[in-house]
């Protein structure tokens, strides 16, 4: 039951914060979700750091690793709104811009986890 309140905890802390961030006016003419793109793309890099730190030093407690990697990453990053603002490009006839952004979401993601597990691993 903790594990369910760090969770939520850390969950309340990340939403919170994807919210702000959402909140910066962009001047973004273009139909690209700039917004949503960012925070997942830094998520996914915050997540690699919390990993491989985790991996790296076992002092840091099974609940802290929890609180951070599922409840603030996973309350931060936003796969739904991805899911819908793909899927609203490809209704509205954006199919070039609707796999563009799919794809280098996917991609820049994997590739922000392993930049954030390459400056943990590189500080040894």
């Amino acid at each position: 039951m903790v594990e369910c309140l760090i969770v939520g905890v850390g969950g309340f802390i990340g939403a919170v914060c994807r919210y702000l961030l959402g909140q910066i006016p962009l001047q973004n003419n273009c139909p690209f979700p700039l917004k949503t793109f960012f925070i997942n793309i830094l998520g996914a890099f915050v997540i690699g750091i919390i990993a491989a730190s985790a991996l790296k030093n076992h002092s840091i407690s099974p609940r802290t690793v929890l609180f951070l990697k599922v409840g603030i990453c996973g309350g931060f990053t936003t796969f739904s709104s991805f899911a819908l603002e793909t899927g609203e490009l490809l209704k509205s006839g954006n199919i070039g811009m609707g796999f563009l952004y799919a794809v280098l979401s996917v991609v820049a993601g994997i590739l922000a986890v392993f930049a954030g597990e390459m400056i943990i691993s590189c500080r040894s």
